[in-house]
């Protein structure tokens, strides 16, 4: 009787782990050419209006301003491709909708800007993913005037894929609507060396919960976890960037499925309607064949790509990526040291 009630609860669990399963959607209707897709945007050339003399540095952070739906923050490196950490200049950008400078902050606080979110009560917040003059491996959180209000991890200190209060290479940060902190922490292989590679979840006031992920290509592992999103479902979407695809994950780290239909992602944004919008900036035909690089539209919903942006010049460059709330696309440019904007046609 024992070994009867055994197998009874084996199955039943088993009946429940398949319903479960198959609650998920497997959104498994894909473009059979990931690069046909429409194109319903053009170019508006030259949209944001820098302070006299200045020029844009490599750009990946991009941020919706959630407080309004139309400012729009970016995050750059101070007129370089990588670094900021020799230069006084001011990295943190706001913009409002005709693309006038409304704030401008953070001098001689970062060693290489990356990541950038901006919560719905208009805080900003960064990652700095790079070492360099007793800088970096931090995220930091402002309020829209630029005062600091919290670091997580150490200025200038390294940690490892264990770590509860210290980052390795953090790329990206989101904030959930209940203001719990999410950090892509890891940038796969910087000077020769592998940086972290996991997700690191934080309560609003900064203290560790969790992580998951180490280096790998299988589910829950990531080889360069670039950036983050999150669908009206809460759930969590990775750009696991060399592994070629976005990893969905509900907020405990639960693996739910893959996505490979929207490119190589290095940015991945999700607007207030599920509309996904993702940027590929190193597909090759080494590297993910059969996929130009570009910024990929679609739905959380059905996992479709609608419209596709190629970008044929500027290559291995556009990695940040945001919307607004009338669809108009911003994307950040890292090699090229660009910021654009696209509009409906």
């Amino acid at each position: 009787m024992r070994h009867v009630k055994q197998v009874s609860g084996l199955l039943a669990g088993a009946v429940i782990a398949a319903i479960a399963f198959w609650a998920e959607p497997s959104f498994a209707q894909v473009n059979p050419d990931p690069n046909v897709a429409p194109n319903p945007y053009r170019l508006d050339e030259g949209w944001a209006k820098l302070p006299a003399g200045r020029k844009w540095g490599g750009t990946f952070g991009v941020s919706v301003d959630r407080s309004d739906g139309k400012s729009i923050w970016a995050f750059d490196r101070c007129e370089q491709a990588t670094f900021c950490a020799d230069s006084n200049l001011a990295p943190i950008f706001k913009f409002d909708s005709t693309g006038k400078m409304l704030a401008n902050f953070g001098g001689g606080m970062f060693a290489a800007p990356h990541g950038l979110f901006v919560d719905r009560e208009g805080s900003v917040w960064v990652t700095d993913f790079q070492l360099k003059n007793g800088k970096g491996y931090t995220v930091k959180k402002f309020n829209p005037d630029g005062k600091l209000l919290m670091t997580l991890g150490k200025e200038g200190v390294a940690g490892d894929n264990e770590s509860h209060d210290l980052f390795n290479a953090p790329s990206n940060v989101l904030i959930a609507p209940d203001d719990t902190i999410f950090v892509a922490d890891g940038h796969g292989e910087i000077n020769k060396q592998y940086t972290n590679a996991r997700i690191v979840k934080f309560s609003k006031d900064g203290k560790f919960i969790k992580a998951w992920g180490h280096k790998g290509s299988g589910p829950g592992e990531f080889d360069t976890p670039h950036m983050l999103a999150m669908d009206s479902a809460g759930r969590l979407f990775v750009a696991d960037r060399s592994n070629n695809r976005i990893q969905i994950f509900d907020q405990d780290g639960r693996f739910l499925t893959e996505w490979r239909q929207f490119g190589r992602p290095s940015g991945v944004y999700i607007n207030k309607n599920d509309i996904i919008y993702v940027a590929d900036s190193t597909s090759s035909d080494k590297t993910n064949p059969g996929f130009m690089q570009g910024i990929r539209v679609g739905s959380v919903k059905d996992g479709k790509v609608a419209a596709f942006i190629p970008e044929t010049k500027e290559l291995n460059s556009l990695e940040g990526v945001a919307a607004d709330d009338e669809g108009n696309i911003y994307g950040g440019y890292t090699n090229t040291l660009n910021f654009r904007r696209w509009v409906k046609k």
